[in-house]
């Protein structure tokens, strides 16, 4: 069963989406998802100019071989855009397998290690009251974890807050370039103790609470945070400090006991292997779509699970439904897994475009139970939502220094 032809589809059905099509000679087809948030014409170029060309002819079934000529075969190894056009490659290969084969993807990593795959929802809120009424509806609806994000006092934007914006797309309005948004430290911590302190007192302690920083603090602006967040017993601290020097989480660890998780935006096991064989971090976020596949994610959950962290693969919206499909399959599998983060199924113009068959219920989800991923792609729906270029929002001090996003 040899490749016969590789197709790059971009859609923008409220978000921007790379989506891989990989066809074999037996008719049997694949997806995978290619997103690069605001670089995706990049990844779009490689997969058509420079890989596509070098897999047309080979065995679909050769996925680590195809995995490793396209990572160690290349001069030009990690980065986002490899990565990402590896990962959709890596994706629609797994999905052909279990086509081929007649099982859910997850089957073929070794089976469930689990029921369903638990899930943690955002509440957000431009105020404390409003996020916690958030979260309450998240607990009704039977959530067991919820991120929290309230807007910060004094600043006129919060990351993780768009207030009655429904997404960063409509911040930018006829002229798409990045929006800037300015960050206070100082004001940041005169709210998010609070909000943790009142969120404990209003939903107990069963509840399981969540905070993303999102690398906004230094280490030791992180150790504090840690410190002051320890009463109310965090799940995890998300992204409390940028990590290009992994042993920043060394500092932050010798000061506090509040669970640490990272690595959305990290490309291969390298980002962070010291961070997991040192126990530094408690959680490892990394996403299928930007860090190589399906292949390099079960790499770093075996290699995680030696030194006790668990997996927490990024769910953010510029995921589509394909990487979605690929995480519960990774989840339902991995002895290691600890929590998946989901923002929900996305507009109604992406569920027309994608089914990704995956079962949402009381705060728990399932993967399809159909061969493969499970992931329907309409080509036509798709064409009817043309790319649209946009950008992630830049942070700024008050002082106009140019900070961490």
């Amino acid at each position: 069963m040899n490749i016969r032809d590789i197709k790059v589809f971009i859609c923008s059905p409220g978000r921007n989406f790379v989506t891989v099509k990989i066809t074999t000679d037996s008719g049997i087809y694949g997806l995978g998802d290619a997103t690069l948030n605001g670089r995706e014409m990049a990844v779009v170029t490689y997969l058509e100019e420079c890989v596509a060309p070098c897999l047309i002819g080979r065995s679909a079934h050769d996925i680590e071989d195809i995995w490793q000529y396209l990572y160690r075969g290349v001069y030009w190894r990690k980065g986002a855009v490899n990565m990402a056009a590896i990962a959709a490659i890596d994706m629609a290969l797994w999905d052909i397998k279990g086509k081929a084969a007649g099982l859910p993807v997850y089957q073929l990593l070794g089976g469930r290690s689990r029921r369903a795959v638990t899930l943690y929802g955002h509440a957000s809120g431009s105020t404390i009251d409003e996020t916690l009424d958030h979260c309450a509806a998240l607990v009704a609806e039977g959530y067991s974890a919820v991120r929290l994000q309230s807007a910060v006092a004094g600043l006129p934007a919060t990351y993780g807050v768009l207030g009655d914006k429904k997404d960063y797309f409509e911040l930018q309005g006829s002229r798409p370039l990045p929006p800037e948004e300015p960050w206070s430290t100082k004001k940041y911590f005169n709210g998010v103790v609070e909000l943790f302190r009142r969120a404990r007192e209003r939903f107990g302690p069963e509840l399981n609470l969540l905070h993303d920083v999102h690398s906004r603090l230094t280490p030791i602006e992180s150790a504090r945070l840690g410190k002051l967040l320890e009463p109310y017993d965090l799940l995890f601290l998300e992204d409390a400090s940028i990590a290009e020097n992994q042993q920043s989480y060394e500092l932050i660890r010798q000061h506090t006991t509040t669970p640490l998780a990272i690595g959305e935006t990290y490309n291969t096991l390298w980002d962070c292997k010291e961070l997991i064989q040192n126990q530094w971090i408690d959680y490892i976020r990394m996403a299928a779509t930007h860090a190589g596949g399906i292949t390099a994610l079960r790499r770093v959950a075996d290699f995680a699970a030696i030194y006790n962290v668990k997996i927490a693969p990024h769910g953010a919206p510029d995921l589509s439904p394909i990487c979605v499909a690929a995480h519960m399959h990774l989840n339902s599998w991995a002895p290691n897994f600890g929590i998946q983060e989901y923002v929900g199924a996305g507009s109604d113009a992406c569920q027309q475009i994608f089914t990704n068959g995956v079962t949402v219920g009381n705060g728990m989800a399932s993967p399809s139970e159909a061969p493969g991923l499970g992931v329907e792609f309409d080509e036509q729906a798709a064409a009817q939502h043309p790319y649209k270029r946009s950008y992630l929002p830049v942070s700024r001090l008050e002082d106009g220094t140019l900070w961490h996003w």
